[in-house]
């Protein structure tokens, strides 16, 4: 499993946002309260943010523990930003593609994370593997399902969806395949959040026309915090917060008979 949060606000430290709330997600990384799978996020973590008049993000990502980086600490203290992406991970294999596998996954403008797991990964997704060019699969990060999602988003992006039509058609597909799947997805361009609620937690906090925070779980005690129904793809920008439910999808045949070898496994964590 894994925790994620996304912020757009007024310009402020790294730390302010992920270091110090009581519930921050560095604490996140080894005490998570709604987490549905797993109990410690020690596997990697990273954190992307974007600089003023700079429309291409910044990332700092490690294997470790994020309790364990003194370098993040020192950088979250003095880096300062007004949008933000950050995550915490547990991984199926530990170790497996080093920081290399840690959100938030990043392309042009764009910063994405994955938190759940695709079910019976990697034969659940193989159905889904003639959606993306041969090049896009080349150019595959990681050997995760957390890499392979992304590029399922990325090149509806590069089609023309919109951020929360990207996220959720990929949903979509992808619970078709492999319906046991947890697909809380995040994304973010610097100046939009979008989001599903999919088989895990999900909260936002906004103060409409100041900021917006959407997160896998609250990092304090504010009562502007909800709670986004499950199955829901949420959009956002610093005015405010939309949701709009998304439906089960209705397997193909197609599907069903890839899926006919087995059964996925619905016990992984984060990828």
């Amino acid at each position: 499993m894994c925790r994620h949060l996304a912020y757009l606000g007024p310009e402020t430290p790294l730390g302010q946002l992920l270091v110090e709330p009581p519930h921050s997600l560095v604490h996140q990384s080894w005490a998570p309260q709604r987490q549905a799978s797993g109990t410690v996020n020690a596997d990697g973590f990273g954190v992307g943010w974007y600089a003023p008049e700079d429309p291409v993000p910044a990332r700092y990502r490690r294997a470790g523990p994020v309790w364990a980086d003194l370098s993040f600490a020192d950088l979250a203290r003095v880096v300062r930003s007004g949008a933000v992406l950050a995550a915490v991970r547990d991984a199926t294999l530990a170790g497996a593609d080093a920081e290399a596998a840690a959100a938030p996954f990043a392309s042009g403008r764009w910063l994405f994370s994955h938190n759940g797991a695709v079910a019976g990964w990697p034969d659940a997704a193989a159905p889904l593997l003639s959606a993306l060019p041969p090049v896009d699969l080349l150019a595959l990060e990681a050997r995760s399902d957390s890499a392979f999602v992304w590029a399922l988003v990325l090149h509806r992006l590069r089609s023309g969806d919109e951020a929360g039509q990207a996220l959720g058609e990929t949903v979509r597909r992808l619970a078709a395949a492999a319906p046991a799947s947890r697909l809380n997805l995040l994304l973010t361009d610097g100046a939009t959040i979008a989001a599903t609620a999919w088989g895990d937690s999900l909260w936002y906090r906004t103060e409409p026309g100041r900021s917006t925070v959407v997160a896998s779980e609250p990092y304090d005690d504010d009562p502007l915090w909800q709670e986004v129904p499950d199955r829901t793809v949420l959009t956002a920008s610093r005015a405010g917060v939309l949701l709009a439910p998304l439906e089960d999808p209705a397997p193909s045949p197609a599907l069903d008979s890839a899926r006919a070898g087995g059964p996925p496994s619905s016990k992984e964590p984060c990828t």
